[in-house]
């Protein structure tokens, strides 16, 4: 009996905004307290009822409920005092429902209202009316579907007689019942666009749409409402707000410089292959880490000439010998400058200028040095030249001196050449036992490899018998 009244409350409780009305049976157990004692949470003085209720949903929170009920009420104190009385009621109450119905499961409620009771007794026939002032109460609604709910329910009703019981005290007489029940929900939701998505629960009312979209179209099918796509109508990623990402690269296509290259975010969906900051679309390098200031190239030396255009991309130079470096300064790029670490002149390879009389001493020696025929001992006219090439290195001891020996063609080729060898290797030996280093000299010997004269001839062949010496820096 307990169970059905509170089943019948939770009906008047648990309406929706969408089905209004409930319709509800309830069953439970009845208690009296008055002046021959309290049996409120006793059951052995408990007495079933069943009834029907009957409600309108007004607001999320509040439902009007009709209820009716019938059983019996009694008291006993194992005495001769007891009674025993049929019960019908009769009662509205407005009800607050703490949360709303699609929110939780679990619904505690409370409610208030006031009704009419009746009672009546064949044996001995006794009929007698009071007034429910008021009837106060709380429960808890358990929802089962949208359809239908269980609820719990606590009645206190306070009437306006205190003879029910055949006794008069200081107080009228009361009554609790314990219930429960279960609520039937109906009633047609409105829904002006015929989608199945009632109005109240419809986020575009008046568009067609699916239930899963809340009633709201989706007119390209990917599952995000039009409302909500900022790309209506192509098919796209929920987490991009129904827009395509082509690329895959998480960056929707109408935000994406690139859309059909995975990149990165912070270059608007474009790669960067070599990871330097650079979208690969501005980058001239795209698989060298660069500089911005290259346009993405980069610049090995860091003389500010990107490598591309840089002759000498290994080391610093500058951007008037298309970077490479003019290490003595004097305008002439190392790569072209014979002495690059000595200020010289264009007309000698970069190389300082050598003074006339120096030059003369030069040619000199180039047919004054002379040696035995076919051996290797320098002739005593020849020392003069040599002396005076000793003064020469010794004034500049920035020059280094090419001592190379050559001869005619008599002979052998091989004994020439050994020839040759020994001679430059003489004249480089008079120079270091005359005080210049032998850091200084180099002797090599070409024999009959590299004649300047016709060797058919005499004269000819005298010049080709000599030992040239090259200044070098």
């Amino acid at each position: 009996m307990v169970i059905m009244a509170m089943l019948l409350a939770i009906s008047l409780t648990a309406q929706t905004s969408e089905r209004k009305w409930g319709l509800g049976l309830t069953l439970g157990s009845e208690h009296y307290s008055g002046e021959l004692g309290n049996g409120f949470f006793s059951f052995s003085q408990g007495q079933a009822f069943s009834g029907i209720t009957f409600a309108r949903n007004i607001t999320e929170h509040f439902d009007v409920v009709l209820n009716t009920s019938v059983g019996d009420i009694s008291y006993s104190d194992n005495s001769t005092s007891s009674f025993t009385l049929n019960m019908l009621q009769i009662n509205i109450n407005a009800k607050y429902n703490f949360y709303t119905y699609d929110d939780v499961k679990f619904r505690p409620f409370v409610f208030a209202g006031l009704g009419y009771l009746h009672f009546s007794h064949q044996y001995p026939s006794r009929k007698l009316g009071a007034l429910q002032l008021p009837d106060i109460g709380a429960g808890l609604t358990y929802k089962l579907s949208q359809d239908a709910n269980i609820v719990f329910q606590e009645t206190f009703i306070h009437s306006n007689k205190d003879d029910i019981d055949y006794s008069i005290g200081n107080g009228n007489d009361l009554y609790m019942q314990h219930s429960v029940g279960i609520v039937f929900n109906f009633g047609k939701a409105k829904d002006r666009d015929g989608d199945g998505v009632s109005d109240a629960k419809d986020d575009c009312p008046d568009l067609v749409g699916p239930v899963a979209l809340g009633g709201c179209p989706d007119t390209d099918g990917d599952g995000v409402a039009d409302k909500y796509d900022t790309c209506p109508d192509e098919y796209g990623v929920k987490e991009l707000a129904g827009c395509p990402d082509a690329d895959g690269d998480g960056i929707a296509d109408i935000y994406d410089t690139c859309p059909e290259e995975p990149g990165l975010e912070i270059l608007n969906g474009c790669p960067d292959t070599d990871g330097d900051g650079i979208a690969n679309r501005d980058d001239a390098c795209p698989e060298e880490p660069g500089l911005e200031i290259f346009n993405g190239c980069p610049d090995t030396d860091g003389d500010g000439i990107a490598d591309i255009n840089d002759t000498c991309p290994e080391e610093p130079g500058l951007e008037l010998f298309n970077g490479c470096p003019d290490t003595d300064g004097d305008g002439i790029a190392d790569f072209d400058d014979a002495c690059p670490d000595t200020a010289g002149i264009a007309e000698n390879k970069g190389c300082p200028k050598i003074e006339e009389e120096i030059t003369k001493v030069l040619e000199q020696a180039l047919h004054g040095i002379k040696f035995v025929y076919g051996k290797d001992v320098i002739t005593n006219s020849s020392y003069e030249i040599l002396n005076n090439l000793v003064d020469i290195l010794t004034k500049n001891p920035m020059y280094r001196l090419l001592i190379n020996g050559h001869t005619d063609s008599s002979g052998r080729e091989a004994g020439n050449l050994r020839l040759s060898q020994r001679r430059a290797e003489l004249v480089k030996k008079y120079l270091i036992d005359s005080g210049v280093e032998e850091d200084r000299l180099t002797a090599t010997g070409y024999g009959e490899t590299m004649p300047i004269e016709n060797n058919a001839t005499s004269q000819g062949r005298a010049k080709n018998r000599r030992v040239e010496l090259i200044i070098e820096f």
